[in-house]
């Protein structure tokens, strides 16, 4: 199989969606997933936040929503 045949052949295999990532929240340490899709639940959120600093990750939904609260007062 020439290169190009084979690469043609790996291309039209079926791909797999990603898989859900676990993480721990930074804040808390709770458990919790981020669909790597771009489907997240975080998306979903009216707050939004700078990503996290170098080091951090994620917060799990009441950890963000806590953070955004100061945020979103007048």
């Amino acid at each position: 199989m020439s290169p190009v045949s084979a690469y043609a052949a790996l291309m039209q295999q079926p791909k797999e969606p990603p898989a859900v990532r676990r993480l721990v929240c930074a804040g808390c340490g709770t458990e919790f997933g981020c669909d790597l899709s771009g489907h997240c639940w975080c998306a979903e959120e009216p707050a939004r936040l700078p990503m996290p600093m170098e080091g951090g990750d994620c917060l799990c939904r009441d950890c963000l929503r806590k953070a955004a609260a100061p945020a979103s007062r007048p």
